[in-house]
């Protein structure tokens, strides 16, 4: 950076952490790609499975990818600490200022909590502070939502910190619930309002850390 440049102007550099398909680090991508002015800019990739299509989206925009694995068979915990371990030098490696977790489903512990404390975010498939916490991802929550007869769902961007989905919400997006909803038809209509959250809570956090 230049003695002149104007820090406050300097895109934040995030790393996102994916499990799945990536669709949302696309939407990322996608947003980036059509407003270059966005104040973020990926610099990393970050998997906790094998072959996950975020790692091959990554692969195809030549933003680097790094796969971050624990030993079979031990405690879960243990696991979760390994993992996030292994994140975390990866992010310091990339020079990452702030993590986006995009689907990502290793609940992080350990050092990489405070190294980025107020500067991570996660996206959680359900209106916080609803159906949140330890079991709630993916299927197991819609499943949770209808069972409780609920009018309405959605999703959450939230600060990430030592609990489970505990963390300061920053955006959230609802969708109705319908009758006849299955886990399914309902998982479809969050999806896309997912893709709208992550990009406006990765644009909300660059902003924060910018001002």
């Amino acid at each position: 950076m230049s003695p002149s440049a104007d820090p406050a102007a300097t895109p934040v550099r995030l790393a996102v952490f994916v499990s799945g398909g990536g669709t949302n680090l696309q939407a990322l991508i996608d947003a980036l790609e059509a407003d270059p002015s966005l104040p973020y800019r990926i610099v990393c990739v970050v998997a906790d499975r094998e072959g996950t299509g975020g790692q091959q989206r990554a692969e195809k925009h030549s933003i680097p990818a790094a796969l971050v694995l624990a030993p079979r068979g031990i405690p879960r915990p243990d696991a979760r600490r390994i993992i996030s371990d292994k994140a975390l030098a990866v992010c310091r490696e990339h020079r990452a200022e702030a993590l986006v977790l995009a689907g990502f489903l290793t609940i992080m512990s350990g050092d990489i909590i405070t190294a980025y404390s107020g500067k991570m975010i996660n996206l959680h498939p359900a209106l916080l502070p609803k159906f949140g916490g330890p079991g709630m991802w993916g299927h197991h929550v819609h499943e949770a939502v209808l069972a409780a007869g609920e009018t309405e769902s959605g999703c959450s961007i939230h600060l990430v910190d030592a609990g489970c989905d505990t963390g300061e919400v920053l955006i959230q997006r609802k969708v109705p619930v319908l009758p006849g909803d299955s886990a399914e038809t309902l998982a479809g209509r969050i999806y896309r309002e997912e893709h709208i959250a992550i990009v406006e809570g990765a644009v909300e956090l660059s902003r924060r850390l910018r001002s």
